[in-house]
């Protein structure tokens, strides 16, 4: 009997498979014919509905900041409290990092494998960061916290080390200390 991945559009099982794989193993670990075997589509498939490789991965990075910032949205629409929307930016990671198996952040994994700024993947990393960037200035500004673009990049780069340590240690902790330190961000701005 058929089952629903079957069923689906050849271009959805691409992006399945890819976005799986990716995030299991590395986009350049991956190569076409891995992702055309799980995702059971002819290699024209992939061809006629994405032109590439790098559009296929495109595709991924976009179609996970597009959950990411559903996802925010959704929760924090039941989180009034501006600093709690800032801190729950990094419960989201916490939850995301045990359910991706630690492998750390997607974005800075595919800045990492793509390091051509003019590369389309860097495009995605970019708008990402840009969108994390203004809802922590706008929670920042609503707080009214002082120069919040300056505590905004503080934020990053806690994120970013939290992320960071939370791959090299297989754990959350490095999240849930990143997000302590980053509540005394605010307490103290």
């Amino acid at each position: 009997m058929p089952t629903t991945h079957d069923r689906a559009l050849p271009a959805e099982r691409l992006l399945d498979a890819a976005s799986d794989l990716f995030a299991r193993e590395g986009i350049r670990a991956v190569g076409v014919d891995r992702i055309l075997q799980q995702a059971k589509v002819a290699r024209a498939s992939l061809y006629q509905t994405y032109g590439s490789k790098d559009a296929l991965i495109e595709a991924y990075l976009r179609r996970q900041d597009d959950h990411d910032r559903a996802t925010y949205r959704r929760t924090a629409a039941r989180t009034p409290d501006p600093a709690q929307r800032i801190l729950l930016v990094f419960d989201l990671a916490a939850k995301a990092a045990r359910r991706r198996d630690f492998r750390g952040c997607l974005y800075l994994n595919a800045a990492t494998e793509f390091p051509d700024a003019r590369h389309p993947v860097r495009s995605v990393v970019r708008d990402h960061r840009a969108w994390l960037d203004a809802l922590w200035t706008a929670a920042l500004t609503e707080l009214g916290i002082p120069d919040p673009a300056a505590r905004a990049a503080e934020l990053a780069v806690l994120y970013d080390g939290g992320l960071a340590g939370s791959k090299a240690t297989r754990s959350v902790a490095p999240i849930l200390l990143a997000k302590d330190m980053a509540a005394a961000v605010l307490r103290t701005a």
